[in-house]
């Protein structure tokens, strides 16, 4: 086998690699070939093997090129740049965006609108880096030259701005841990369902100051009136 058939053969065998890693995480898919026809997290992922191939050899535009094409075609946007392991599931992944200095490691799950940003203030490495075996869920955002560990869960619409250790689940905005080495450390559940709603929170928390305020207000009030 001369160098160029066995390079080809490398190719086929890691994109069948990617197609089994789509089929076997989501449970909706019938077939490798469902997958690399319908399904555009696969398709933009191929996208970025190529474009980060162009990429590292100095081919910057047309790496480019692959790239934005295809996230007009996908919706998911990988700069050429990032550092991508094995097996990446993008599961739906309208709106997903990882940035040129990310870095990700093997047998990731992201969901639709998962963000690996930065956050203005850094130069250099703006961006995350994601461990083995990390679970992103849908809308969460990752930003900054941060670490999220091996075999952590970010639940959906967490927002990270601060390094997660291994083993953990984090939550809300900004994002805190709440279960590490599968021992809970404090009382939010730690599903995507059951998860504390941020909004909800602040809400509560501005009732409680309002009903601070009243409580001060009356008493001032009432030391006017009696004198």
């Amino acid at each position: 086998m001369d160098r160029l058939e066995e390079k080809v053969m490398n190719i086929y065998r890691a994109a069948v690699k990617e197609l089994d890693s789509f089929k076997d995480r989501d449970p909706a898919a019938v077939s490798r070939l469902e997958v690399a026809f319908l399904y555009p997290g696969f398709h933009a992922l191929i996208a970025y093997r190529a474009a980060h191939f162009l990429h590292v050899r100095g081919y910057i535009i047309p790496a480019r090129v692959i790239s934005q094409s295809a996230r007009l075609l996908t919706g998911i946007e990988i700069h050429p740049g990032a550092k991508i392991g094995k097996g990446l599931f993008i599961d739906h992944g309208a709106g997903v965006v990882i940035g040129e200095t990310s870095e990700i490691g093997d047998n990731c799950t992201f969901y639709q609108g998962v963000t690996l940003g930065g956050t203005g203030k850094d130069v250099g490495k703006r961006h995350p880096t994601v461990g083995n075996d990390v679970m992103i869920g849908a809308g969460a955002k990752v930003l900054g030259p941060i670490t999220v560990g091996n075999n952590c869960k970010i639940a959906a619409n967490a927002v990270v701005l601060s390094s997660i250790p291994d083993n953990c689940t984090a939550v809300g905005i900004p994002a805190h841990v709440v279960r590490r080495d599968n021992v809970r450390v404090d009382e939010c559940d730690l599903d995507q369902i059951h998860i504390p709603d941020p909004v909800s929170q602040e809400l509560c928390a501005l009732r409680e100051r309002v009903s601070e305020l009243e409580e001060k207000l009356t008493k001032i009030m009432e030391g006017i009136d009696s004198k």
